[in-house]
């Protein structure tokens, strides 16, 4: 019997989608990573949405704060309850904190039911949920595009849920309209496909934009009219950095009495905005009775666990702490945004602009010898392969414009991103000089050569800004790491 027989279709399939560049990417970082004294010339990772900006403020708290921990001399007197507790609604006090926590990333303009809390295993594992709780094989998810990547993995793999992309462009700095919803729904409804619902990440990943208060009634009204679920992934919410503010669509649906909440449901997560991804706390929040009790069953095959969340309960339910994070967070990430695209502007590199997230949407198209996505992925490798960064293809993000690329700007240290924005800077001042009788560089492949002579740039010196590196069963593996 070979192998293949001895597992199952799911296991051997390809749905978790890991033979996409965006994984390729950290296959590559894996292979080589970049380190400032150990290996210099290896692979930086700008392809992993973490934010490590702020890691000193909890560190700080945790210090002054040893009783949260049940493992101290401190805490020790909760060790057994908390160590016996399995009950997988969750803490009390833990799905308190995480209610007001909720509100208090939204302004406080609108407050959060603790008994509607149901807990994943990360965002990962409650976009999955909110998909079993909604959704049979076969039916489908409308998800406006460019969209997460591992959406693919998270909402399809182990669901059998399609997804259907709305294609939104560039015409618009990538807005979804009525227009491209109603065109994407009708095409579904030719193929006998039946919509369930439409997911959207607010603020976006990729292109670290928010949806402003009249989009978001447009896509309520929209859902409403189709009777269909909205599923809105708010992962990002804290992490908005500028104006204007971030908008939920919790307060669009207070605002909206003829609103049928039964259709609306949060997906959130500690992992961007706290900078924890590895404490694996993802939040299913619906309006709908009926899905936060399946939820709660289902939760129990990815509980967080009770030691993270008397911890978190404690940490959160400190308003001074959070009052303080939230504003230092947001500062730092103002400023670290302002110093990679103030770089890229030094050699004539734009990007889309952006008030949020934990990355930038670099536009590459005139770097493009054509403008095909044959030609983004030549483009690509020589970016992976010779400049040695870790960014994301747009086509992985199923952008439907060639030249876009995602580039995570908050998981390294002000010196990595100095070495990364000279990379840059190095390799896009070859391709001015491409005409020129030049030395040939390492990544002046002949195969790969890029018509970048009519390109005008400035040569400034770069400010900071780098990261990458990737390979396949590392603790940075796409197998471990879950939502980036």
């Amino acid at each position: 019997m070979g192998f293949s027989q001895l597992l199952s279709r799911m296991a051997t399939d390809n749905g978790h989608g890991e033979d996409s560049p965006y994984f390729d990417g950290w296959k590559a970082y894996d292979r080589n990573p970049y380190h400032p004294t150990k290996n210099p010339n290896g692979v930086i990772q700008m392809g992993l949405a973490e934010n490590q900006l702020s890691f000193d403020l909890i560190e700080d708290w945790i210090k002054e704060n040893p009783r949260a921990s049940i493992c101290t001399r401190e805490g020790i007197d909760a060790f057994k309850d908390i160590a016996n507790f399995q009950d997988y609604h969750g803490l009390p006090e833990f799905r308190k904190a995480v209610a007001k926590f909720m509100g208090r990333v939204r302004g406080d303009r609108v407050t959060f039911d603790p008994d509607r809390i149901v807990m994943s295993g990360g965002a990962t594992g409650a976009n999955e949920l909110i998909m079993y709780c909604l959704a049979d094989p076969g039916d489908a998810f409308l998800v406006p595009s460019p969209y997460y990547p591992a959406f693919d993995r998270d909402l399809r793999w182990r669901t059998g849920v399609q997804i259907i992309p709305v294609m939104c462009d560039n015409s618009n700095n990538f807005r979804v309209t009525k227009e491209a919803l109603e065109e994407a729904y009708q095409k579904a409804q030719e193929d006998n496909i039946r919509v369930k619902g439409l997911i959207i990440t607010n603020p976006s990943n990729p292109l670290g934009t928010i949806l402003d208060k009249e989009t978001l009634k447009g896509l309520v009204s929209f859902i409403n009219e189709k009777n269909i679920h909205l599923v809105c992934d708010e992962i990002y919410a804290a992490t908005v950095f500028r104006s204007p503010n971030f908008v939920s669509v919790s307060e669009i649906i207070e605002e909206d009495v003829n609103c049928n909440r039964n259709l609306i449901h949060i997906v959130y997560s500690l992992s961007k905005d706290m900078g924890l991804p590895g404490f694996r706390v993802g939040i299913v929040y619906s309006y709908n009775d009926a899905v936060v009790t399946c939820g709660r069953k289902m939760s129990s095959f990815g509980l967080v666990s009770s030691q993270t969340q008397h911890l978190l309960a404690s940490m959160l339910l400190d308003d001074d702490f959070v009052e303080k994070f939230l504003a230092e967070s947001s500062r730092r990430l103002a400023n670290r945004h302002n110093v990679f695209t103030k770089g890229l502007e030094l050699v004539g590199i734009g990007c889309l602009e952006s008030n949020a997230g934990l990355f930038c949407w670099m536009d590459l198209h005139r770097l493009l010898k054509e403008q095909t996505f044959e030609a983004e992925m030549i483009l690509w490798r020589m970016i992976i392969n010779d400049v040695k960064l870790n960014v994301s293809p747009g086509s992985s993000f199923h952008c439907k414009e060639p030249g876009w690329f995602r580039v995570c700007i908050a998981n390294m240290d002000d010196e990595t991103v100095e070495v990364a924005l000279e990379r840059i800077r190095t390799f896009v001042r070859q391709g001015k000089d491409a005409d020129a009788p030049v030395k040939k560089k390492h990544w002046q492949n002949s195969a790969l050569r890029l018509s970048l002579s009519s390109r005008r740039c400035d040569e400034g010196v770069l400010s900071p800004h780098s990261p990458m590196t990737p390979h396949l069963m590392s603790p940075h593996s796409p197998l471990v790491r879950a939502r980036t």
